[in-house]
């Protein structure tokens, strides 16, 4: 591989290792498989990690890592957030051999300084994260050909890393180291904050007698994602919105009653709700006074 020399080029095919065979890592693996690199080995301790290997990447032998670099060209390092700094510090310890080597993690976290002890052992570094969550279910490698990837990496591997996520099926999108915890960030707050609230408003629907919370949300929160992802702000409707400060005063008494535990989360979303609707002029002030008074 004649990486170190050209990093323009696309990649040839590679030699994979996957460190931390989990959900993500077994995914990646096996997308790059099907674009034609060829995972080669996997360092995996759980039993769980070692029949994702055998089900999702049948060429790899399961090695130390330290090995699995050694028979690499290109390393996934895919651990958790919290472990990855660890994980990188203890393989530069070794000594092990990376000069010319790709090493990519899927932390939408952190950028490529956190691989800095590899780097500077002669590693290239790569920040490729799927914005996408995963199951370990087969629907995995489907959600993953359709998704974007945060890509962070030094000017000169720019090139070669989105070439790999192009490979996958999916699309390259560049954030800069500075801006990698913010773009983290804004991922966490949307998805995994929709699913608590979803779940937060599926639990007081069953506590209203509805049976089927979910059948009854469905269309309705489909529309309004369609709609913010469409329109932005514009796509808001309900009673913060339309400055019913009575309505929303009913809601509060209802929840401090029934759920006195959802009250600091729809307060917050109410104000933020309110905020963003008066900036954008379609809520009128005069209700926003109202409505504002009833949130304090």
């Amino acid at each position: 591989m004649n990486t170190a020399h050209d990093t323009r080029q696309r990649p040839a095919r590679l030699a994979v290792g996957v460190i931390g065979p989990g959900r993500v890592g077994s995914a990646l693996g096996a997308a790059l498989e099907r674009a034609g690199h060829r995972v080669v080995a996997a360092a995996a301790i759980s039993e769980a990690s070692r029949q994702r290997v055998a089900a999702r990447l049948p060429h790899a032998r399961i090695l130390e890592p330290a090995d699995v670099i050694a028979e690499s060209d290109l390393v996934l390092l895919t651990v958790p957030d919290d472990a990855l700094a660890p994980l990188t510090n203890g393989l530069a310890a070794t000594g092990v051999t990376v000069t010319g080597k790709l090493v990519a993690h899927a932390s939408g976290a952190h950028g490529y300084s956190v691989l800095a002890p590899l780097t500077q052992a002669g590693a290239l570094p790569l920040a490729l994260h799927p914005v996408m969550t995963f199951t370990g279910r087969d629907e995995d490698l489907t959600r993953l050909a359709n998704c974007s990837f945060g890509v962070t990496t030094p000017e000169s591997l720019r090139p070669i890393a989105e070439a790999l996520v192009m490979e996958m099926g999916a699309e390259p999108v560049w954030i800069a180291e500075e801006y990698r915890a913010l773009y983290h960030a804004a991922l966490a707050h949307g998805a995994n904050h929709l699913v608590t609230l979803v779940t937060e408003s599926a639990s007081l629907l069953a506590q209203a007698g509805v049976d089927h919370p979910g059948r009854m949300l469905a269309p309705l929160l489909g529309a309004a994602l369609d709609n913010a992802l469409r329109l932005g702000i514009d796509g808001l409707s309900g009673p913060v919105m339309r400055g019913d400060a009575d309505t929303v005063a009913t809601h509060l008494a209802q929840l401090r009653e029934h759920a006195p535990e959802s009250v600091a989360s729809y307060l917050a979303l109410a104000r933020l709700t309110a905020d963003r609707a008066l900036a954008a002029g379609l809520l009128r002030p005069q209700d926003a006074e109202r409505l504002l008074d009833v949130l304090t």
